[in-house]
């Protein structure tokens, strides 16, 4: 039996911490470090000191971001591995046996590292999350705004579509400032909900006025306005981290034109529409479809189905702009969880649960709003899948046709052209046809058209 052969004799694996860094190099005995910054920059010129090029860890939460970013700026391969692969044998769990054995591990090759997005991805990525944070954080407290309005039996939020809208927060705001006449409240809605919804507004503006419940209600909105300004200030940021559009946009290009591809041409939207302008939470930052172009090296992901400016936000953040490091749509679709897993023993197979990561859960999400498309092609195969296995693997089928799509524009730079749902359903009828035909042959039968009377 021969020996495993040894790849890197200076391999290191550091056991990441809270408090403690425990360091292997090769799977001698460890170096103990701390976590505070000096002791981070000791381990870097320890390292350097063994003559260490590559370096694996655990992405253990968030303690290990620190050393990775202090490893990267010395020059050091830093390899991010799952927990998984480094699984030490029952009843041998220690930090200091875990890190000599991912050391032997690495030495051999036999670990395998994780994507982690370059610097100023990473960078974007923190501001893009903070913002999501903040936004999550602000719809709880409309949830306290709609709770302290049915306490007082003000039904607005049941009969506008919004309630943190332009007319929602006018009329919420009159109120906390002493407006009690419905007549009044409702001449501050828009000229729309006026035409339409004028009697149903007037009736739920009749409420009982509680001092506890208007006190809940001015809370949650004094909340809610800083949580706005917030988000006003992450959109500040995201938008200095972006290019500047002066210099991405041609000098005759007039403002909030979408982006044109390398030909000259515009892009085509889905089905020849025109896509409705963002809303609600996207960002506020100015032409940022072009600027999102520029960053993708010119290509206009949003005029993809499903595709709106922030979600492509969302996903740069989250992948980057270089998918070549995923070799081919499989392996990109695998990484987000959106492809089933294999298992697989003898005769045996088995379905496995894949956890899916960010970037899959916002094209779950793109996934679930173009489900309700009534002429697109991808809308077309999420009902036609969801009629046959239900709709949460409708949504994932989708979902992953949609990263799918995603990945060989990044990587390939093609073209999307939506065929539309017409299209798409004469496609499955051929198909139809032909499995019809292919079972009628292998039958001894004979398929006979029926005749449509004139």
């Amino acid at each position: 039996m021969t020996n495993l052969m040894v790849l890197d004799p200076r391999a290191a694996f550091v056991d990441v911490g809270s408090e403690r860094m425990h360091v292997s190099v090769a799977g001698d005995t460890p170096q103990v470090f701390g976590a505070v910054t000096s002791q981070l920059h000791a381990l870097r010129d320890w390292l350097v000191a063994q003559g260490v090029v590559s370096v694996a860890m655990e992405a253990t939460g968030v303690y290990w971001l620190p050393l990775f970013s202090v490893l990267e700026e010395a020059g050091l391969k830093v390899v991010m591995v799952n927990g998984r692969q480094t699984k030490n044998l029952p009843g041998r769990k220690t930090d200091m046996a875990d890190c000599q054995w991912g050391a032997t591990l690495h030495s051999h090759g036999l670990l395998r590292g994780g994507f982690v997005p370059p610097a100023n991805i990473r960078q974007l990525q923190d501001y893009v999350r903070l913002r999501n944070d903040h936004i999550m954080a602000a719809a709880s407290n409309v949830q306290l705004m709609q709770k302290a309005l049915e306490r007082m039996n003000v039904k607005l939020h049941d009969v506008i579509s919004q309630l943190t809208g332009v007319s929602g927060m006018a009329v919420v705001r009159a109120i906390l400032a002493g407006e009690r006449d419905p007549e009044r409240l409702l001449a501050l809605c828009d000229v729309q909900i006026r035409r339409a919804k004028a009697d149903r507004v007037r009736e739920s503006l009749r409420g009982t006025w509680a001092p506890e419940h208007l006190f809940a209600l001015r809370q949650a909105v004094q909340i809610w306005d800083l949580y706005q300004v917030q988000i006003a200030d992450c959109d500040r940021e995201i938008q200095a981290l972006l290019p500047d559009p002066s210099q991405t946009l041609p000098p005759d290009t007039p403002p909030g034109s979408p982006p044109s591809t390398p030909s000259g041409t515009p892009p085509s939207t889905a089905g020849g529409r025109r896509k409705r302008p963002a809303r609600g939470n996207a960002p506020a930052i100015p032409q940022l479809r072009t600027i999102l172009a520029h960053l993708c090296g010119g290509r206009d992901l949003a005029a993809l189905p499903g595709h709106t400016e922030y979600t492509v936000l969302q996903i740069v953040s989250e992948v980057g702009t270089d998918l070549t490091k995923w070799a081919t749509s499989k392996h990109f679709t695998s990484w987000t969880g959106l492809a089933p897993g294999t298992k697989q023993s003898g005769k045996r197979r088995g379905s496995v649960k894949r956890s899916r990561n960010r970037a899959g859960r916002l094209f779950c999400v793109m996934a679930r709003g173009l489900a309700r498309s009534k002429d697109m092609a991808l809308g077309g195969f999420y009902r036609r899948m969801a009629a046959r296995r239900g709709g949460l693997v409708a949504n994932i089928a989708l979902a992953r046709k949609l990263a799918t799509l995603f990945w060989q524009v990044m990587v390939k730079g093609l073209d999307f052209v939506e065929e539309g749902l017409a299209s798409y359903e004469a496609k499955v009828q051929q198909t139809k046809q032909r499995t019809l035909a292919r079972l009628a042959k292998e039958f001894g039968q004979q398929l006979v058209p029926i005749q449509k009377p004139a």
